[in-house]
């Protein structure tokens, strides 16, 4: 009879698969997480820096106090109502259609009275709409 102790090897944890699960979870987190600042959400509107502003020579200016009043090219529309807007924006429109509405809004106008004039043009049926800003070193000059 052969009574010999066997030698016990110790088991050995193999870490190679586990740094490679590891690691494709890693990648996997990193892919599909947002990286969204919902803390930091202080807007400082309208700025913005431009090198030359473009010309149109069919633009309809439309502008929003902060109060919520309107003009239409330097005229005080007399209500703030959605019919009266468009109204005022079909007159002061000289190419029709093809006019383009520039939104001047006070940066502490309300966001619904800008919703407002959007909507107008709409009805007016005037689809090119864009914002005027002005660029933020002018914004500074006239802070002081």
């Amino acid at each position: 009879m052969n009574f010999h102790r066997r030698v016990r090897e110790e088991p050995e944890i193999n870490l190679i698969p586990f740094i490679d699960v590891l690691l494709v979870v890693l990648i996997f987190l990193v892919l599909t997480t947002t990286y969204n600042k919902f803390t930091e959400l202080q807007l400082t509107l309208p700025t913005a820096d431009v090198n030359a502003q473009r010309d149109y020579p069919k633009e309809v200016i439309v502008t929003v106090t902060a109060d919520g009043a309107y003009s239409v090219n330097k005229v005080s529309v007399p209500g703030r109502s959605l019919d009266e807007l468009a109204a005022a924006l079909l007159d002061g429109a000289k190419a029709g259609k093809e006019s383009v509405v520039i939104i001047n809004a006070d940066a502490s106008a309300r966001h619904q009275a800008v919703v407002t004039v959007m909507e107008a043009a709409r009805r007016a049926g005037l689809i090119q709409i864009t914002f005027a800003t002005q660029s933020s070193g002018q914004a500074k000059t006239k802070s002081k």
